[in-house]
């Protein structure tokens, strides 16, 4: 019974895309591993864009310009280590 839990950040993904989306992955785990689409289960969360966070900012800030990493005087981005 193959559970598949897709999150994306909320910014418009139409009813058709997640429909798209959902047939896809299933179609994928029939074709690939043999799974049974009658007990495939995707779920789709869409997160706000406050609520994702990227290198230490939020993905709003982020796609706004308004993030320290993105400014002049930030320096080169920090790295995991």
């Amino acid at each position: 019974m193959p559970y598949v839990h897709v999150q994306i950040t909320r910014e418009g993904a139409t009813s058709q895309q997640k429909r798209a989306v959902i047939a896809g992955i299933t179609d994928v785990l029939v074709r690939e591993l043999g799974k049974d689409p009658a007990t495939t289960f995707v779920v789709i969360d869409e997160i706000h864009l406050d609520n994702w966070g990227h290198r230490g900012t939020s993905v709003a800030e982020l796609r706004r310009g308004d993030s320290p990493e993105l400014s002049p005087r930030a320096g080169p981005p920090r790295t995991a280590g």
